[in-house]
């Protein structure tokens, strides 16, 4: 059995790792993360270590799972000083966070010519689904290497969607996440003009469900937006990442996406206001009258 390390360890990265250990008995060899006192805290759960360095991490384990924040977070690991790829020559590393897709490619190039393997491993998922094993996976890269590590892929999820070269899942991901967006600003203004007519909003989500207007979002997030309820499962700061990497990809294709860019300009301003660690839905802050920031 593989030796499994992690490289982030918040709430989706601590969770596949629990997953793995407590759940599957893969031995988990090391964990990391920028804020230590994470990795230390899993590390001690785990009964495995928190190096302080990531060339421990990678020397530690053959199979290196990474679940960072964005692009500028995947080249520190990979490309600055002291990163993962030193000393990493058969080692195998699966990038599982929502990121561009060229930084994906970058990192491959830069794992090939040291002899590494990497896999992107995009996650259309939340908290609890890493911590069950029930993650929806899109896979990029080799067919050869995600057929040699597909044991491991499918205990983490529910099902794996191999989706070509490198740069494709993050591809299919940021599509993902886009309509998800579109979605949950779309409920949102819904149920925000629905609450300024004075209409029943258990009624209007009930007759959303039943019509043209039902979304997965709806059963999402529609209560948590009546509510106030912005716990956070994914943020809206990462929406606004996300909606963002999708405009990038239009613009390098020479399309224009106006809906997405309004729910970009929208999410950019939860950010703005200082709301961008409420959950999407927290979006409905914006919509419903009185509500403000």
């Amino acid at each position: 059995m593989k030796k499994i390390a992690f490289v982030g360890v918040g709430r989706m990265g601590a969770n596949m790792a629990r997953h793995l250990k407590l759940d599957c008995g893969y031995e988990i060899t090391a964990v990391y993360d920028v804020n230590r006192s994470s990795a230390v805290s899993l590390a001690e759960e785990l009964g495995t270590v928190a190096p302080e360095t990531l060339a421990e991490v990678t020397a530690a384990a053959d199979l290196i799972f990474t679940v960072v924040t964005n692009d500028d977070a995947m080249r520190a690991i990979f490309l600055g000083e002291g990163n993962l790829l030193e000393n990493s020559s058969g080692k195998t590393f699966v990038n599982c966070a929502t990121l561009s897709p060229g930084v994906h490619r970058e990192v491959y190039q830069a794992g090939k010519a040291v002899g590494a393997e990497v896999l992107e491993a995009a996650m259309a998922s939340s908290i609890s689904q890493a911590r069950e094993g029930t993650l929806y996976l899109m896979i990029g890269g080799e067919e050869s290497v995600f057929t040699s590590n597909q044991k491991v892929l499918e205990d983490l999820s529910v099902n794996l969607r191999y989706c070509g070269e490198i740069g494709k899942a993050a591809e299919v991901k940021s599509l993902v996440n886009m309509v998800m967006n579109i979605n949950t600003a779309a409920l949102a203004e819904g149920l925000g003009l629905a609450d300024a007519l004075g209409l029943d909003l258990a009624m209007v989500r009930e007759v959303f469900s039943q019509t043209g207007a039902n979304s997965r979002v709806l059963e999402t997030d529609g209560d948590d937006m009546v509510d106030r309820d912005h716990e956070c499962w994914f943020s809206s700061e990462h929406a606004a990442k996300d909606s963002g990497i999708a405009a990038d990809l239009a613009a390098s294709v020479g399309l224009n996406l106006p809906v997405n860019e309004a729910t970009r300009a929208q999410y950019e301003n939860m950010v703005a206001r200082g709301l961008g660690d409420l959950d999407k839905s927290g979006i409905a802050e914006l919509t419903f009258k009185g509500r403000g920031s």
